[in-house]
């Protein structure tokens, strides 16, 4: 019977280094109304547009004419779980329950850690780097979403048919877990895994369209997303007010976005964007060679950086997705992402600068806001780029060694070449 060779020193220390940031998490989350911790905006979210929402739900119904809902059916299934928990205000049940999410990613990596020939630095870089995004982690359900894409991946080389139903859950929560699929090893894993995402993703979405009307109402916001302040294009546009453009921030959508001439186009431009970082990856994905343990980890972590850095909005949870993507690469010893998680560690840090700490200078467009995230763009550009050029090259199969030239045989009295030319 085969056990998991558990080295307690670590898996003690990460435990104790959890208490500790989760416990100052939760300190930071009291003192939210402080102006460096954004004045109450974090938390707004959760008791104010939440509950709102919880509250239209819970008559059986999604917020079909709210613009700022904009969500898979499966999200709401989220939003109304606090409602479980009884004793406790919406906000807190929400609360308890992201950090219950955050514990099980945590214990996910640490288990997938410690197996023969693995590594805890994925758990570790969960455990230390979500607390670079303060407590803005306790008050988004990103964390339950990414928790959705972990077991995806860490379920796959022991079941294939439970990484599917996982990675169809996370789509139906927030899309983006489906990448999460594309990388898993051509034959019966694809099969299976893709199979089963399917059946479970059409199962559920029937069993919203029974429970609940308007599931699908998301769609229609969607289409109206303009360029968030905080997305690549918004920094451009944003630099570009101080070379005399005369657009303007206004909150839309549930972000702010910036309006004016030439915003649809720089709008088109990201789409156009995000279609040939689709297409980058059907290509790697019909070229790729070569698949180790921590290709289908590498792949997900590549896929959501450039979907990300292509996207009209770059929302501060965003980070969430990559620093848990990027944990599960760390815990394979084989993993090309390495760098690539140091340079989302450094975004993460930069990201919380820019929100909630220095916000109102990035969304007045300052020299010091546009600077800000023009840097953390800047790594997550870098990232990305990096992330898809060491998964490709990781994907190629190794050059095949040259056989080396023949020797004559002992005793021939075969002159050298130069010696047969006579002149």
């Amino acid at each position: 019977m085969n056990r998991l060779r558990v080295t307690p020193g670590p898996v003690l220390a990460l435990t104790a280094c959890w208490l500790a940031t989760r416990a100052l998490t939760l300190w930071l989350l009291l003192h939210d109304t402080a102006p460096l911790l954004g004045g109450g905006s974090v938390t707004r979210e959760v008791w104010r547009l939440y509950v709102h929402w919880y509250g239209v739900l819970a008559h059986g119904s999604f917020p079909a004419h709210d613009p700022m809902w904009q969500y898979p059916p499966g999200a709401g299934g989220v939003l109304l779980a606090p409602g479980l928990l009884p004793g406790l205000t919406y906000f807190q049940a929400f609360v308890v329950l992201s950090l219950a999410a955050d514990a099980l990613v945590g214990a996910a990596l640490v288990r997938a850690g410690t197996r023969p020939g693995r590594s805890v630095r994925g758990a570790a870089l969960w455990t230390g780097g979500l607390p670079l995004l303060l407590h803005l982690p306790l008050a988004r359900y990103d964390v339950v979403v990414t928790g959705l894409a972990v077991l995806c991946l860490l379920t796959l080389p022991r079941s294939p048919r439970a990484c599917g139903v996982f990675g169809a859950l996370g789509a139906l929560v927030k899309v983006w877990p489906a990448l999460a699929l594309l990388g898993t090893p051509p034959g019966g894993a694809t099969r299976r895994s893709w199979s089963w995402a399917m059946a479970t993703g059409t199962a559920a979405l029937g069993l919203f369209a029974v429970l609940f009307t308007d599931p699908l109402s998301f769609l229609r916001e969607q289409g109206g997303r303009g360029v968030q302040i905080e997305s690549l294009g918004g920094t451009a546009l944003s630099l570009a007010r101080h070379a005399g453009w005369t657009g303007r921030t206004r909150y839309q959508y549930g972000a702010i976005e910036l309006v004016g001439p030439h915003v649809q186009a720089v709008a088109n431009a990201s789409l156009a964007l995000t279609a040939a970082a689709f297409g980058l990856l059907v290509a790697w994905r019909a070229r790729a060679r070569r698949w180790s343990e921590a290709t289908p980890y590498d792949a997900a972590l590549s896929a959501v950086l450039l979907f990300t850095v292509t996207s009209r909005v770059i929302s501060p949870q965003y980070m969430i997705w990559l620093l848990g993507l990027a944990a599960v690469c760390l815990t394979s010893r084989s993993t090309s992402q390495r760098p690539v998680a140091a340079l989302v560690l450094a975004a993460s840090a930069l990201s919380t600068v820019a929100y909630p700490v220095c916000y109102r200078e990035v969304v007045d467009g300052s020299w010091s806001g546009c600077l800000l995230m023009l840097s953390r763009n800047a790594l997550l550009a870098g990232a990305a780029g990096l992330s898809f050029v060491r998964l490709w090259r990781a994907a190629r199969p190794p050059a095949e060694k040259k056989a080396p030239p023949r020797q004559p045989r002992s005793g021939s009295h075969r002159l050298p070449d130069r010696a047969l030319s006579i002149s």
